[in-house]
């Protein structure tokens, strides 16, 4: 089989997705291995080894005895076309193993236009795509990340799900299926063992109904000593929680090719749209001093040159220009770039920028999200123009002459005028930097600006909400187009049509997965890349599983409709949700949550969250 690999390699664009052997690699013998875990990621190896879950599990795994853990993800057209025309199998990047052979496939789901990969992954490596066709031999294949919080479009095809954290609940799943393994257990019991650790969901031990008009009427297990409610897992101590301080190093450029640094996670600002803000709660923080250490660790066994302080909201880490000023005199003359990614308007930035002025200037990203403030009280998004313009000033004072700004289109209750905001904001933003005396700031404005597609999210006060219909998307986009053609602006926006699909997929239930294996039986994959997404076949895929997709992405729900993930407790409970969307009607803003409680339902759960104290 090596041989073969090898005269393929030759064959395909990119060989040294498919190659391993990085520095950091793990290199634990798999015949050796008491247990074995392929980690899948459903995208291409540059998107892969970009991610910082697949780093922090991939770290835990391997450090456990008898335990191994091997990359595998999703070939691109060239080497996917390869393999079948070889008849090889989708084999691991460390040791070149077929998927077949592992114990545990695991999944992480991070967008919903990579769900037909997982069944093309499944299919190449040799698995039943359906779980209910897999045997006694087969492994079991489970799947996290935070689109698993709605797992149901992929209940036919996954044999357990994870919800939320995976530091502690990865140990306890692989450790299960080990014991599983040595004693010899049917897989029928071990997926029922699975069903009792907490945060995992094994969607075979469920049955769910229908009313006539297609909604759900009940969702219910279908054996005794299945839990009744599923609830997320949660990582209380993120100081003390594995970080990867040795990961795997490409050898080609990755899309985040740098040391990445998770300062803190969750967020409190409550921001209507945003399903990571309400599925990552609480906020944990790390210490400035473990920070420093791990930065270290990473600069000395990567050799990386930037470093990208991440969360949900870098400008809410309270002490952030503290952190930019002691890594600023740690790297002193080794020329890292320090990047600071999703700042938030209203954040404390003129101390953080001042501090980073001995570091390479990337560029700055802000959210205002919407155009005018009356949409932004809709969406909870609670700063002004007054805000952003003030901390553009601070940035271009500072030297900064790159700027991205991120809005969305299609926010419920938005109208022409919100749409003309967006237009007014960025010509304030442009007026902002010329206003700056020409000695003092940098050469060369450019001012990036981004438009998605707003996205109804389960989990969020607009879990309720229809999406706009493609055609009045794109229309709001042209108008955009045109008036965002100005001096130093560059505008970039989404596809409706792809937006509409992610839609139905994150509202979605069991009958998506009919229409998910229909799209993959007439050859949709790597959707996530406009050159190969095909709303066409799509559609023939809807049309032939008899699923209409503006039932779940055009349609207004009731907040009294049984919803495909009601089941999952999160943390955050449906009635504060529903007094959310309430509030948002009236555009009312809640305030942030740190150091106030709004009640969201993390004070039942005591301990986890310091602003329920």
């Amino acid at each position: 089989m090596a041989d073969r690999i090898e005269r393929i390699l030759e064959r395909v664009e990119k060989p040294v997705r498919y190659m391993g052997n990085e520095v950091n690699a793990s290199v634990i013998p798999f015949a050796e291995a008491e247990v074995t875990f392929a980690f899948c990621f459903p995208d291409t190896y540059e998107v892969a080894m970009s991610h910082l879950g697949m780093k922090i599990l991939y770290g835990i795994l391997n450090a456990m005895p008898g335990v191994l853990c091997e990359r595998v993800c999703m070939p691109w057209v060239d080497m996917m076309d390869a393999l079948r025309e070889e008849q090889l199998p989708l084999f691991s990047l460390e040791s070149r193993t077929p998927l077949h052979r592992f114990d545990i496939v695991g999944f992480t789901l991070q967008y919903e236009m990579s769900y037909t990969n997982v069944l093309h992954m499944l299919s190449l490596g040799g698995i039943p795509v359906k779980a209910a066709d897999r045997g006694e031999g087969d492994p079991v294949v489970i799947a996290g990340g935070p689109c698993a919080s709605n797992p149901e479009p992929l209940h036919a095809f996954i044999d357990a799900f994870l919800l939320g954290d995976g530091e502690d609940a990865i140990r306890e799943i692989t450790i299960l299926l080990r014991d599983c393994k040595k004693a010899g257990l049917p897989r029928k019991q071990r997926l029922k063992k699975l069903s009792q650790i907490e945060g995992v969901y094994v969607p075979s031990l469920y049955n769910v109904a229908y009313n006539d008009d297609g909604t759900i009427r009940n969702f219910t297990p279908a054996e005794e000593d299945v839990p009744t409610v599923v609830r997320k897992r949660f990582v209380d101590d993120l100081e003390n929680a594995p970080y990867p301080t040795a990961p795997p190093v490409p050898y080609t450029q990755v899309v985040h090719d740098r040391i990445v640094l998770e300062i803190m996670r969750g967020c409190t600002q409550g921001c209507r749209f945003c399903h990571a803000g309400m599925f990552y709660r609480p906020v944990r923080e790390r210490s400035v001093e473990k920070l420093l250490s791990l930065a270290q660790e990473m600069a000395d066994s990567t050799g990386y040159e930037e470093m990208s302080l991440s969360s949900l909201s870098s400008g809410d880490y309270s002490r952030l220009p503290e952190l930019c000023r002691r890594l600023t005199e740690q790297f002193e003359g080794r020329h890292v770039t320090l990047s600071l990614p999703s700042l938030r308007i209203d954040s404390v930035l003129k101390d953080t920028l001042v501090e980073s002025q001995n570091v390479r200037k990337s560029s700055l990203t802000f959210a205002p999200e919407a155009g005018t403030q009356r949409l932004r009280d809709v969406i909870n998004k609670g700063v002004t123009q007054e805000d952003l313009i003030e901390k553009l000033r601070d940035a271009f004072e500072n030297g900064w002459n790159s700027v991205k700004l991120y809005f969305m289109t299609g926010l419920p209750t938005e109208t022409g005028e919100d749409i003309d905001g967006i237009a007014g904001l960025c010509k304030a933003a442009v007026d902002t930097y010329y206003a700056v005396p020409k000695q003092q700031r940098a050469k060369g404005l450019r001012i990036t600006v981004s438009t998605s597609v707003f996205v109804p999210k389960p989990f969020t006060p607009f879990q309720w909400c229809a999406q706009d219909m493609p055609d009045a998307i794109r229309k709001k986009q042209q108008a955009l187009r045109q008036m965002l053609n100005m001096r130093s602006v560059h505008y970039n926006w989404h596809d409706s049509l792809t937006s509409r699909l992610e839609a139905c997929f994150a509202l979605g239930d069991r009958r998506m997965g009919d229409v998910l294996y229909r799209a993959y039986e007439l050859g949709c994959r790597l959707d996530g890349w406009s050159e190969h997404y095909r709303y066409d076949l799509w559609m023939q895929a809807f049309e032939d599983t008899g699923v209409d997709p503006a039932f779940y992405a055009n349609r207004v729900r009731s907040t009294e409709e049984v919803l495909p993930w009601d089941f999952i407790d999160i943390g955050v409970t449906k009635d504060y949700l529903k007094k959310e969307w309430e509030r948002a009607l009236r555009a009312e803003t809640t305030p942030d949550c740190r150091g106030h409680c709004n009640a969201c339902g993390l004070q039942r759960m005591k301990g986890l969250c310091a602003a329920c104290e």
